[in-house]
């Protein structure tokens, strides 16, 4: 497989070109037919997945190994969201068109949601770059179609239903990158999706209430309002609470090196956005136990208080590893040096606004991003989502997919490539299909694994 420098060289075509770089997506039909991009088979070397889940548990916390399988074990769809290394290997070993972009790595329907911009505008978006890379655009769509497949499956949709909701993704996708692909570079940059104009565009009466119900509640999600559930009922920044094994304290030797390491990230900030968190005195850190993929990564959250002891800010510290795609881009050969500035600098890539106190650390010898933690988010619930809302939602997560793509590099050739017609459509509806079929053999695989006892299991 051709490395990032070698595939970039072959698209160098001048900015301004725009049909030459149409004519070269509709070119490179020649060796990869959209029909192709229906095609799933198993490659050779494809890893065992009970195998596969203890190898990608080295370097995290051994002690949350069975609280992991547990959430992956719980249904399908879990274990597609803990198993991005599989279907990275998965995509890696089928047909693409060899156009590279920035991609989010992990772009399943559970990774979008609500957040608030540094305007204090509620935004939709990609909320998850853990992943995120340079690698080719199919990985994305090929995630996120799969991950609707396999949702409605566990919702109860229909075969039918789920291919209609793969279709509204993938047209969705489609046209959008059409459309940005004739805009402007910073007009494309600019270009966001907010909740109200989401909620106006929904087309099922059922979401858009559930939009609006959510987006109400993400509001409140704010430090202050987290202070009282975390600190015992305490209005006053004092301490947080244990609860294991989701919510456990630090050694003393790990806070010191914790906060060293929240010093460090500081220079990471913008000025503006330096003088006010330095303003804040960090109180407390404790593990937080987060998702499903992420399940045993060190995750902290730091209680900072600013002048009033009402007045507090969390910061999440986040450990961040090689992302899953990287070794299929270039190999063995590690791109870049601080994993963390991987993922902040890649995320601020791909949504059109991001969380300004999005930085990186080191502590120890570990690398980390570090985010606010409490900032207006949310999401539209996935359980129990009716057929007609998945394929509205699926729509919007097609929508949302294609602005963080043309927003970094390629929209033109992407979208010379894919055309007007239902061919590519079609095609992922194959793939979709088929890639849900083997997400529940891997899944049952994981089970039998964890119920025989091979594997440790922990609910909470």
């Amino acid at each position: 497989m051709p490395t990032t420098p070698d595939v970039f060289a072959s698209f160098r075509i001048p900015a301004s070109d725009r049909s030459d770089r149409v004519a070269r997506g509709k070119a490179l039909r020649a060796d990869t037919p959209h029909s192709s991009l229906g095609e799933f088979r198993l490659a050779d070397g494809r890893p065992d997945v009970v195998d596969l889940v203890r190898r990608t548990h080295q370097g995290r916390l051994e002690w949350l190994f069975g609280v992991r399988m547990a959430r992956m074990t719980a249904s399908p769809f879990g274990f597609l969201r803990g198993s991005a290394s599989l279907m990275g290997f998965d995509v890696a070993n089928l047909p693409s068109t060899g156009m590279l972009t920035t991609i989010c790595g992990d772009a399943h329907i559970g990774n979008i949601g609500f957040y608030r911009s540094p305007e204090g505008t509620q935004v939709i978006d990609l909320n998850d770059f853990d992943e995120a890379h340079t690698g080719h655009w199919e990985w994305d769509l090929r995630r996120l179609t799969a991950s609707i497949w396999v949702l409605g499956r566990d919702n109860g949709a229909s075969e039918d239903d789920c291919e209609n909701a793969v279709q509204a993704c993938v047209r969705s996708y489609r046209d959008e990158v059409s459309f940005l692909s004739k805009q402007p570079l910073m007009w494309r940059a600019f270009n966001q999706l907010d909740v109200d104009a989401l909620e106006e565009s929904v087309t099922d009466p059922g979401l858009r209430e559930e939009i609006r119900r959510q987006a109400i509640a993400a509001r409140k999600r704010t430090d202050d309002r987290k202070l009282p559930k975390i600190s015992g009922g305490s209005t006053n920044a004092a301490h947080i609470v244990d609860a294991p094994p989701l919510i456990t304290h630090t050694t003393d030797s790990e806070f010191e090196a914790l906060a060293a390491g929240l010093d460090a990230y500081l220079p990471t900030l913008t000025p503006q956005w330096r003088r006010i968190v330095g303003g804040y005195t960090l109180v407390d850190i404790a593990h937080k136990v987060v998702g499903v993929g992420s399940v045993g990564m060190r995750s902290w959250i730091a209680l900072l208080v600013g002048s009033r002891n009402d007045d507090v800010l969390f910061l999440q510290l986040k450990q961040a590893q090689r992302s899953v795609v990287a070794p299929y881009v270039h190999g063995e050969k590690v791109w870049h040096r601080h994993q963390g500035q991987r993922v902040v600098e890649y995320q601020q890539q791909l949504q059109t606004v991001s969380d300004p106190l999005l930085g990186w650390t080191t502590v120890g010898e570990h690398q980390y991003y570090v985010r606010q933690w409490r900032n207006m988010k949310g999401g539209v619930p996935l359980d129990a989502m009716s057929s007609e809302a998945l394929v509205d939602y699926a729509g919007i997560t097609g929508h949302l997919l294609a602005k963080g793509h043309a927003r970094t590099s390629g929209a033109s050739i992407i979208s010379g490539y894919l055309g007007k017609s239902d061919a590519v459509p079609n095609a992922f509806c194959k793939w979709a299909k088929a890639c849900a079929d083997q997400n529940e053999k891997d899944h049952a695989r994981l089970a039998a694994a964890v119920k025989s006892g091979k594997l440790p299991y922990e609910l909470a």
